[in-house]
């Protein structure tokens, strides 16, 4: 993709993720490139979120760490022009900066683990929030998981109170994870060819 390599070296990277089921082995190609353009140190790398998909829980802890990774030079905006589900909340939860369509919502369901999984659920909620599942007899290393992105998210927003529950941009507001700046007057002034007015 040849306009990804024009960004970089300039003050602001995008980073276009399209949020797609299965999309395995377009998750590994953007990873590398992820990685690729975190190495060459942007001011700021602005991360897009969009598509009606979602980011599996296990790619979501990968871009985690490689985010988590990147130098703290780097500021990362992330801005969701989708819904977000499960995985991909926690990807747009690590942005330094998140913007948020304003008629999107965040939805993530509650894990659903079996008593060999060795996450510890104090951690992120007690005993009688967790839904066993009796019919399985083994750990579901999926469920292990979500349960680790819930812990994640638990950092940024109350995994206990909103799991399961469609939430929507005021909640995320109040919160304080949303800053006011629209999004779109947001990619008009970082992206456009007006100088950015905001004084951010």
């Amino acid at each position: 993709n040849t306009d990804m390599m024009t960004n970089y070296g300039q003050e602001l990277l995008r980073f276009p993720l399209n949020l797609l089921y299965n999309g395995n082995s377009y998750l590994i190609e953007r990873v590398a490139k992820l990685e690729d353009a975190l190495a060459d140190v942007p001011k700021q790398l602005h991360l897009e979120l969009m598509g009606d998909g979602e980011i599996d829980v296990d790619w979501a802890l990968v871009f985690r760490e490689v985010l988590n990774h990147r130098s703290a030079e780097t500021r990362l905006i992330t801005s969701a022009r989708s819904s977000l589900k499960n995985g991909s909340v926690l990807v747009w939860l690590l942005g330094d900066q998140r913007l948020i369509r304003d008629d999107a919502k965040v939805f993530f369901r509650r894990a659903n683990i079996t008593e060999e999984t060795d996450i510890d659920p104090e951690k992120v909620w007690s005993e009688d929030d967790l839904q066993y599942v009796d019919s399985y007899s083994e750990a579901d290393p999926e469920e292990a998981s979500h349960a680790q992105v819930l812990h994640y998210i638990n950092e940024f927003l109350p995994v206990r109170e909103l799991a399961g529950r469609i939430i929507d941009v005021r909640t995320l507001r109040q919160f304080g994870l949303v800053g006011n700046e629209k999004l779109d007057h947001f990619l008009a002034t970082t992206l456009g060819s007006t100088p950015a007015g905001s004084d951010e």
